[in-house]
């Protein structure tokens, strides 16, 4: 295969290479398609855990990856066992003979490939990049369409403003197909409602058609219907808005109604790893830590995902030790402005096995440049979890680690923790 060394977003080389392998996106079960920049996957997963908690088979398309390929691709409540996985891609080579073709088409058409192929009463895809050129956007009759929060991430590929890579992400929209929008942006709710009406869908919009209420161990889901269900397990007051963006997706499939003891053990049994995520470590790597340690992985990238680490941040009883490490793609300011209020010390790190990486020197200089004076370098996260641990007093044992999803994996890699467990 020749892949493109960097990512180039359309539609034509997607589209010839399903038509050599029979068009299997033509085939798939009834589809929900996701875009937006924060909290796609964590829709998606609650929407998932809820239809399987209604017995519902599910196959799932996700990107990235933490730590293992297979967790982007789940067939029927299962992930795509390897030999299933090396056989769609050989079988997916091959039809595309030796055209250019990108590493996320290619994947993608294996998937679309595998859900052909595999009985499922729900298929939910989430979109790699943007939307309207983005190579899962082939399916031309998806159920439901949903754009969750949008602001600014891939700004070289989908525009400088929110306005205009929402018109991207809004290139999902199908007529008379029902849409679902989370929470906006002014001028991205101005943009979705704009590309709405031009293409021909009434969407059903946070706000207005649906809200969420939370409350102090449960939240109240206001849309077709109103259900009062428990605060789910995944941290953060962000999480009550994406399990509400599920729900406002489920009253948009004709025809189906959950009872509400499966909307509860679909929020109580929800899983989303690298979303602050809680590791209680005694060691880490091959360091024995001199006490037990909160680390906190969370695998947030961009402006969106710092304003919502931030708000959970404040609700903290002490500041935050953080190790963070970021692609060069992005600008690390971005993501530290917004937490500067509540870190007491920050290490910098390199990615490991990221050619992207920003050098842990660049981390450092951006944190010092928005006020962060206790900043400096480490060699790694496992250095840096333990000398931060290592200067801890008795009451600051907790320490997150953030800025990508590829920093996010390795600390899961290390700790062999688990990412992706099948269906409930």
């Amino acid at each position: 295969m020749l892949f493109p060394t960097k990512i180039a977003l359309g539609l034509d080389r997607m589209t010839a290479l399903l038509g050599a392998l029979g068009n299997p996106h033509l085939s798939l079960p009834p589809v929900v398609h996701i875009a937006g920049t924060n909290g796609k996957g964590s829709t998606l997963a609650f929407l998932r855990s809820m239809l399987e908690a209604a017995g519902k088979r599910v196959h799932v398309y996700t990107s990235p990856h933490l730590v293992h390929f297979n967790e982007r691709i789940r067939i029927a409540g299962s992930l795509i066992p390897d030999d299933e996985l090396v056989e769609l891609l050989e079988e997916v080579e091959a039809a595309n003979a030796g055209r250019p073709i990108t590493f996320f088409e290619a994947t993608t058409a294996a998937a679309f490939l595998a859900f052909a192929r595999h009985d499922a009463d729900f298929t939910l895809v989430e979109c790699g990049m943007g939307g309207r050129l983005d190579a899962t956007n082939v399916v031309p009759n998806p159920i439901v369409t949903a754009i969750t929060s949008i602001s600014l991430d891939h700004m070289a590929d989908l525009g400088e403003t929110v306005n205009l890579i929402a018109r991207e992400k809004a290139g999902i929209l199908r007529p008379s197909v029902p849409a679902v929008f989370g929470p906006q942006l002014n001028g991205a709710m101005t943009a979705l409602a704009e590309e709405a009406t031009r293409v021909g869908t009434r969407p059903f919009t946070f706000g207005t058609c649906w809200s969420v209420e939370p409350q102090e161990n449960w939240f109240f889901y206001r849309g077709k219907q109103e259900i009062f269900l428990p605060s789910p397990p995944l941290s953060g007051a962000h999480q009550v808005v994406n399990a509400g963006m599920a729900l406002a997706i489920l009253d948009q499939i004709d025809g189906l109604r959950l009872k509400q003891a499966e909307y509860i053990r679909g929020v109580m049994h929800v899983k989303w790893p690298a979303r602050l995520m809680s590791l209680r470590l005694i060691s880490y790597g091959q360091r024995r830590l001199p006490a037990r340690v909160d680390l906190i992985v969370d695998g947030g990238h961009n402006t969106g995902a710092a304003e919502a680490l931030a708000r959970w941040a404040q609700t903290l009883d002490t500041k935050l030790d953080v190790v963070i490490g970021m692609l060069n793609t992005r600008d690390p300011r971005e993501l530290i402005g917004p937490l500067v209020p509540f870190i007491r010390r920050l290490r910098g790190v390199a990615i490991e096995g990221a050619d992207q990486s920003h050098p842990a020197a660049a981390i450092v200089a951006a944190a010092r440049d928005v006020g962060i004076s206790d900043a400096h370098t480490a060699p790694s996260v496992t250095d840096a979890v333990a000398t931060l641990a290592g200067a801890s007093n008795a009451h600051a044992r907790r320490i997150l680690v953030c800025g990508s999803l590829h920093l996010a994996g390795n600390v899961l890699a290390t700790l062999k923790a688990p990412v992706a467990q099948p269906a409930e």
